[in-house]
């Protein structure tokens, strides 16, 4: 008896309309994207109103195609537009008819910032319409370094920049030399000593600013007391991205990077509340900033925990605003003053008396510091660690997010606003049961 296959034909044509919502299972994560952006009702978007020109993207179409990409480790233009044509859940989205531009995705990418926010906000108000996220409640808040798009390699330190402006400036008078005598000979074949002083001339130009602003960004740092322990000859620019700031990333280990900062929710749905991206390489200045980014109609923040590198009593008193009679009126901090141990000690493990009540004398970070041994404070703290560095972990390792497309201060923050949105898309389906929204909707 001859073996048996299954037919595979590729050639007879379908006869009938197929239905593209059967080409993938019904829990699939991009019939939540699709149904949820249309549900939200969007309406951030830049679009040209006056109708002229080539049609438009529907911007519901070109939103979901980036939310599904960014989940799923897609994150460069053209890497997108092939995957337009390969991945069924992208032809899903763009209707198997329409395959966009690298040029036009990139543009909608960065220029719909408001868009990302809307979406942002919106998304996290369907989970509370679902009661999957609480209306008061704590969030942990940390950050990340990210890398730019830009190369260690193309920085200069100000001392460097300083150096080089002479040795071009020394270059330009030899060329001037060179030209007053005997009609620039000595030049290789090609070369033209006008063109040769302008480029060396715009370079010097280009030096000069980038040292004044490194001299701008030490001033500040001077004036705000901030403690980088760099001297100015230390600062560097980077000509790619100007932006962006070296920062250590491990061990011994800088690189070209943005600080990346989240705040999320520690009441049970780990839902993104929150962030931003910053050039400081520390969080000594993030940690009001971080509170103030989640948006009031989404959470009244009940208490905050954070980890050692936002402490500082100014910046917790910030947060929890003490009135003049003492009184909080805005919410409780809990964050380390100093670095903890992994593990638990073996001092850890010994059962403890009742603290009582503090001694009048204590400072300010002393009391916190006794705070976070109260049985309440190692219960707020260790949900930090349970809910933002997870966080991370996803948007690092399971989406592939390392480093920003986008180049400049204001569109990295326009491309972590979309990576925000990605991951909460991603994570709410998953805490509906991967469930349609439309009966999610229904039943609760």
């Amino acid at each position: 008896m001859g073996e048996r296959f299954v037919n595979i034909d590729r050639e007879t044509t379908m006869m009938f309309p197929v239905d593209m919502r059967e080409w993938l299972p019904e829990d699939h994560l991009v019939h939540f994207i699709v149904d949820a952006v249309n549900q939200i009702n969007i309406s951030g978007f830049k679009v040209n109103k006056r109708g002229s020109g080539s049609e438009q993207f529907p911007p519901e179409m070109m939103l979901s195609l980036l939310i599904y990409s960014y989940v799923t480790g897609r994150f460069g233009s053209r890497t997108i537009e092939a995957a337009t044509y390969t991945d069924v859940a992208l032809r899903y989205i763009c209707a198997d008819t329409v395959h966009p531009d690298h040029s036009v995705i990139c543009a909608f990418r960065k220029d719909n910032k408001e868009l990302f926010e809307e979406t942002f906000t919106k998304v996290l108000l369907l989970a509370r319409q679902m009661k999957k996220l609480k209306k008061v409640g704590g969030i942990s808040v940390d950050g990340t370094k990210e890398r730019a798009n830009a190369s260690k390699h193309k920085a200069v330190s100000y001392r460097r920049a300083g150096e080089i402006i002479e040795e071009l400036r020394g270059e330009v008078e030899e060329l001037v030399k060179m030209a007053e005598d005997a009609d620039g000979r000595g030049l290789e074949e090609g070369l033209k000593i006008p063109e040769e002083i302008k480029r060396r001339e715009d370079r010097v130009a280009a030096l000069a600013l980038a040292r004044k602003e490194m001299e701008r960004i030490y001033a500040e740092a001077e004036e705000e007391g901030s403690k980088t322990g760099k001297k100015l000859d230390e600062y560097q620019h980077n000509f790619t991205d100007s932006d962006s700031r070296i920062m250590k990333v491990g061990k011994g280990h800088f690189e070209q990077c943005y600080n990346a900062e989240l705040a999320v929710d520690t009441e049970g749905s780990m839902l993104i509340l929150g962030g931003y991206v910053t050039q400081n390489g520390n969080d000594k200045k993030e940690l009001e900033p971080i509170v103030s980014s989640v948006p009031g109609e989404v959470r009244e923040v009940s208490n905050v925990s954070a980890d050692t590198g936002f402490y500082s009593e100014a910046a917790v008193a910030k947060v929890e605003k003490i009135n003049d009679e003492g009184k909080r009126e805005g919410p409780e901090v809990y964050c380390a003053v100093e670095k903890s141990h992994h593990g638990r000690t073996a001092d850890d493990l010994k059962k403890k008396p009742p603290m009582g009540r503090p001694p009048e004398n204590m400072s300010k970070k002393e009391k916190m510091a006794r705070k976070l041994k109260t049985k309440k404070g190692k219960g707020i703290y260790k949900k930090r660690k349970e809910t933002v560095e997870p966080v991370f972990g996803i948007i690092k390792h399971i989406m592939g997010f390392r480093q920003f497309m986008l180049r400049g201060i204001d569109k990295v923050n326009t491309e972590w606003e979309l990576v925000k949105v990605a991951y909460n898309f991603k994570r709410l389906h998953n805490i509906i049961g991967r469930r349609s929204l439309s009966e999610c909707m229904a039943t609760g």
